[in-house]
């Protein structure tokens, strides 16, 4: 008789991302020698991270058990889902499951930054299954504010285990393909194990609204604003939007100019797959705009989260070089402002107002509707799904204990949902579940060319200059004696010129620090420099309750 070497092994369920925060989504699911990643994100820098362009998970845990890893598999398109791929394929290399838009935009990343080995896409459609090792995945439809989005049912030693990726229940798509709840029930009567369920919309009451609704507030904008330009700003990935838009203005007689390197990427992908329809002669170049009246415009962008050097803020601070603002545009806001953006999206707003433009946002209108499911969604996939274990993700701990309360007011015991930490490790078999182990997690930080390179000392540093400025001092000695300065460089401290006297100050303390030094006849560099930064830092304190970044530098003859 064979012997079962799987006896006593359990199935292990962790979020390296998506979890105490909005975006950088990445589960990972490990059995024996096997592993599945599901999503790949990246998440926006916080106030906190200076100078950092994004964030994306640490994939230490799968670098050491990269030999394990079966395949990558896409939710969707979307940035927070697919935005890191690019570069965790330059530490492990792991086959890419998705959907042929998900695949379309990923294409894209790869292109401007190319992994060091061929990376290896596979398309699938909904319905169909994929064998990773002891796992076999089942690509589900749902509706998302981006087309071709599935939720993945994975089929375990231990049971199914079904995550949602990003949904909402929308019985009137623009695509016309409704949520597969057909087969989400059939899964649920076969049985579910555990249910990984997106939390992102939880703490909100009813249903999320259809997508068609902004079409309509799409139209009343268009016939109220008919003779003026029309600057809208959207999602470069909720394609169905865009094609609304697009749709709009063939109606009214407007052609179509596109801002934004990830907006025309996304268009020219989604068209060239067919997943949008683009009527003949309505888009044009933005350098033809002066062709046509301004009321003959519409002009799509990127920039609803008021990102710094999108097209939308160019356009607000007037520093974009093809568009310039008059009192007759009107800018449509069509997105709501993800948590910790709404500062960026203020300052837009107040930059737009400011040039006597229009705004149009989702406090005037119903420009916007979520792609996530509100509280009565949730509860229907949880009764379809009948889930033994439920696991919230995607989300801030306010998000996920929501989406507990919404677990439990189905009838999912309190002992059976498992509120995750970034990196700890719930672990399944066919009896109970449990969290363990923890495994490394968190933040890696990517800043221009450099990935993991910025770390905990230099945000310190960055923050530290940001907030109090910085004091060089400069000096020369030979055979112990002081040959050249000291000399001191301020920047971000005071302004020079109008604090002559406490400059004079901080120089004479740095010469009798140096003098004492000397005398002293102390030989250890860093000792030496510890000596000057304590002396000046306490006399600057002294004089101006600030504590400036204080560098020296000795130089021995």
């Amino acid at each position: 008789m064979k012997k079962d070497n799987r006896k006593g092994m359990k199935l292990k369920v962790m979020c390296l991302g998506g979890i105490q925060e909005i975006g950088k989504n990445m589960t990972v699911l490990e059995y024996g020698e096997d592993i599945v990643v599901i999503d790949c994100g990246m998440g926006f820098p916080d106030e906190d991270m200076p100078g950092v362009d994004l964030v994306i998970p640490d994939v230490s845990y799968l670098v050491e058990n990269a030999h394990k890893i079966r395949g990558i598999l896409i939710t969707h398109g979307h940035e927070d889902h697919i935005g890191a791929v690019p570069y965790i394929l330059q530490q492990i290399h792991a086959p890419i499951y998705g959907t042929r838009l998900s695949l379309g935009i990923i294409e894209g990343k790869l292109d401007e930054y190319p992994s060091p080995t061929e990376p290896e896409l596979y398309t699938v459609e909904a319905g169909d299954v994929v064998s990773l090792g002891v796992f076999k995945a089942e690509f589900i439809h749902v509706n998302h504010s981006i087309a071709d989005a599935c939720a993945i049912a994975i089929r375990t030693p231990v049971g199914t285990v079904f995550h949602t990726g990003d949904f909402k229940i929308d019985v009137s798509p623009i695509d016309g393909h409704m949520i597969d709840l057909t087969r989400i029930g059939e899964i649920g009567k076969e049985g579910v194990t555990l249910l990984l369920c997106e939390s992102t919309n939880a703490e909100r009451a009813g249903f999320t609204p259809s997508e068609r609704a902004v079409g309509s507030s799409l139209e009343r904008i268009f016939a109220q604003y008919e003779d003026r330009r029309l600057i809208i700003a959207t999602f470069s990935s909720n394609v169905h939007r865009v094609q609304q838009i697009i749709d709009t203005s063939y109606r009214h007689g407007r052609k179509v100019a596109v801002l934004g390197r990830s907006m025309i990427n996304v268009i020219g992908a989604a068209a060239e797959l067919g997943y949008m329809e683009l009527p003949d002669g309505v888009l044009i170049d933005v350098n033809e705009m002066k062709r046509y009246k301004p009321e003959e415009i519409t002009l799509i962008t990127t920039g609803s989260q008021g990102e710094p050097m999108s097209a939308l803020y160019r356009i607000a601070y007037s520093e974009h070089d093809k568009v310039k603002l008059t009192s007759k545009d009107v800018v449509v806001l069509s997105a709501h402002a993800i948590p910790g953006n709404e500062k960026l999206v203020g300052r837009i707003i107040n930059a737009l107002v400011r040039n006597g433009v229009k705004v149009v946002n989702d406090s005037v209108e119903d420009v916007h509707v979520s792609g996530h499911a509100c509280r009565e969604e949730i509860k229907l996939l949880i009764g379809l799904l009948r889930p033994k274990y439920f696991m919230p993700i995607h989300g801030e701990y306010r998000h996920l204990y929501a989406n507990k309360d919404i677990a439990e007011f189905m009838g999912i015991p309190s002992e059976n949902i498992f509120v995750p930490d970034l990196g700890r490790v719930l672990e399944l078999d066919k009896k109970r579940a449990g969290f363990a182990s923890e495994v490394q997690a968190g933040h890696v930080l990517v800043d221009g060319a450099g990935v993991g390179d910025i770390g905990s000392v230099v945000l310190r540093d960055r923050k530290h200059l940001a907030e109090d400025g910085l004091v060089v001092v400069v000096a020369t000695i030979d055979n112990g004696l002081i040959i050249s300065g000291p000399d001191i460089v301020s920047r971000g401290f005071v302004y020079v010129k109008e604090s002559e006297e406490l400059m004079r100050g901080v120089k004479a303390v740095a010469m009798q620090s140096i003098e004492r030094i000397l005398s002293k006849r102390i030989n250890d560099w860093a000792h030496i420099k510890n000596i000057i930064r304590d002396d000046l830092a306490k006399y600057i304190y002294r004089e101006t309750k600030r504590k400036p970044m204080i560098l020296p530098i000795i130089m021995d003859i």
